[in-house]
């Protein structure tokens, strides 16, 4: 027998909660089956903490996929099942791969595993960057560069900290719950060590005298807001510095989880807590970078009015 989990029909870094909270309770040598099959829609936070979650499980999951065949089309073009099948085993045939010229992202799932790896995705992303972040999100033309280093350096995590591959994705959506403009969404996950054991391989708890204190919450605080890195040398661990100052300037938003706590940069236009602790355990380290459109400028025409539900939209 599967144990099964059961995904909401909106999946994000929000809702994948109530993934982690049922996994939270199967036996680390079960198998799982994971049942998607009322999903309609899913950022690219759900689709790489899929991948994931496959990837922490010591037995093969199953898989079945959404009902709905504009979601398993998407899914599709996004990439999804061609890395998934390799980590599942499906209930039926799915998408291996999209047409080419149907892509309807930034950046497609795209594996990471060492530093060749980071260069190739900061390579495909650079020109659509430039058109994305200025022309669909009103942002400066200079905002292209600490997209593509933000993009970097939350990558470079993986091949620094993880110890196992992980993935990337990229894409624009509508925010209509939230914030009722167009974001670009950066989402990297992967099921490795976690930011509290890569730490604690260059005694970075006994160096910081946290002592008993020491738990998924202090490491992030000690990576994401005080820059310190499991290397010695001088200049590391400030490629999260330079992710926090272009989320900053932009007004977007950060966020990272780890093990059993999620640290965060908060926009005013964002109800979430900076630091929320005792969450259900997940390994490896989940990271989102949400930046939105510029606003209007003050009497300015604004933009056409978001649709009525929160969706991709084809770039």
């Amino acid at each position: 027998m599967s144990a099964v989990l059961t995904l909401p029909p909106s999946l994000d870094d929000v809702s994948f909660e109530q993934v982690i909270a049922q996994l939270a309770e199967v036996p680390a040598g079960a198998r799982v089956l994971v049942d998607a099959r009322h999903v309609r829609w899913a950022s690219p936070y759900g689709l790489t903490a899929l991948l994931a979650l496959a990837q922490s499980r010591a037995v093969r999951p199953g898989f079945a996929p959404p009902e709905a065949e504009e979601t398993v089309s998407y899914w599709g073009r996004t990439g999804f099942f061609r890395h998934a099948e390799s980590l599942y085993d499906f209930g039926r045939p799915v998408p291996r791969a999209r047409a080419s010229g149907e892509s309807s992202v930034l950046l497609e799932i795209t594996p990471v595993g060492e530093a060749g790896d980071v260069h190739h995705v900061v390579e495909r992303i650079q020109e659509r960057s430039a058109a994305i972040l200025h022309d669909a999100l009103g942002l400066e033309a200079r905002a292209t560069i600490g997209f593509s280093m933000t993009l970097s350096e939350a990558c470079q995590n993986i091949v620094e900290h993880a110890g196992c591959g992980g993935w990337v994705a990229v894409q624009t959506y509508t925010w209509k719950r939230r914030l009722g403009r167009r974001v670009a969404v950066i989402a990297v996950c992967d099921a490795g060590v976690g930011f509290r054991r890569s730490l604690e391989s260059n005694r970075v708890r006994a160096a910081g005298g946290l002592g008993d204190r020491w738990d998924d919450g202090q490491a992030l605080e000690q990576a994401v807001l005080r820059g310190v890195s499991r290397f010695t040398e001088r200049g590391r661990g400030q490629g999260l510095a330079g992710v926090r100052r272009f989320v900053t300037k932009w007004g977007g938003k950060l966020s990272v989880r780890s093990g059993t706590a999620r640290i965060g940069l908060v926009p005013a236009w964002d109800d979430d807590v900076p630091l929320a602790e005792g969450l259900p355990p997940f390994p490896g380290a989940q990271v989102q970078i949400t930046i939105p459109a510029a606003a209007p400028a003050p009497g300015a025409p604004g933009r056409a009015a978001a649709p009525a539900v929160e969706r991709l939209e084809l770039l």
